[in-house]
């Protein structure tokens, strides 16, 4: 880890500032809740011996921070508390920076701690509680695979698979990688026209939408909010077919099965997620 973020719709916190300047915010040895999140698991007690594992359930990422602030001066000081009150008052996100420099962020919202312990004139440690509803923490990047669009000027698979293809269908298989540590939630753009999606995970889940689209109208569903919306933000989830499945893409490498019928070479779907991680160093 090469950074370490408190950021806000208006404001982002360096909590190396004080190594980096020697004034500002430097988070100190201390830390807790970086590592592996807690989890509740679930036990099928009987008649016999000891009992069976039924399952488990990532609980909530609780966050101890302990901080050193140090000013310019006595005002500066009361400045940098200030700004960091606001900030820890709503909702924040904690961004690690890998040494590759990819962001990973978690929301958080404040439980406690903030006491002040005056260290010097113009010097003060606090330790922040934190507590991130999500406990992973989420790439700021993007992965993306497609399936159609123009024949004339890239490849119709974005990840070739031989597989025969008429020209009114976008069918195939795309590769998915994942280089997170757990599943991560796909979210599906189709453009038009087309009718009839049709997505198969790796492991045989199938998601499908029985509607259709004009040439000026696009779909996203996003499995991780399970919403299914049309490119003006209208609900089309009723178009759903029965028990779909939100599934997701798996750590590591896998394909998928993608069909789109009624298509011409304007018509694509795009899957894109962000991969996620317990820990990030």
């Amino acid at each position: 880890m090469t950074a370490l973020l408190l950021e806000t719709e208006r404001d982002s916190l360096d909590f190396n500032e004080v190594a980096s300047t020697g004034y500002g915010y430097q988070a100190t040895v201390g830390a807790t809740g970086f590592g592996l999140p807690s989890v509740s698991a679930q036990w099928l007690e009987g008649a016999g011996d000891g009992s069976r594992f039924r399952g488990q359930r990532v609980l909530s990422r609780d966050v101890d921070l302990p901080l050193d602030i140090v000013g310019r001066s006595r005002r500066h000081l009361s400045s940098l508390i200030s700004r960091l009150a606001r900030a820890v008052a709503q909702e924040c996100s904690l961004v690690l920076v890998d040494d590759a420099g990819v962001r990973w962020s978690t929301p958080v919202y404040r439980t406690g701690g903030g006491e002040i312990d005056l260290a010097g004139t113009n010097d003060v440690q606090t330790t922040i509680s934190f507590r991130a509803p999500d406990p992973y923490f989420t790439a700021s990047t993007v992965s993306t695979q497609r399936v159609g669009g123009d024949v004339g000027t890239e490849p119709f698979l974005s990840s070739i698979a031989s597989l025969p293809v008429a020209a009114s269908q976008a069918i195939g298989e795309i590769q998915l990688d994942n280089t997170g540590d757990v599943p991560a939630y796909p979210v599906w753009e189709i453009y038009g026209p087309g009718r009839d999606l049709t997505v198969v995970s790796p492991t045989g889940e199938t998601l499908r939408w029985t509607g259709s689209l004009s040439s000026t109208e696009k779909l996203i569903v996003n499995t991780r909010t399970g919403t299914v919306t049309d490119g003006k933000g209208a609900n089309r989830y009723a178009l759903l077919d029965t028990a779909p499945r939100f599934w997701t893409v798996p750590p590591g490498v896998s394909t998928a099965a993608v069909r789109l019928l009624d298509t011409t070479a304007a018509s694509r779907v795009v899957c894109s997620w962000r991969p996620r991680r317990w820990m990030v160093i």
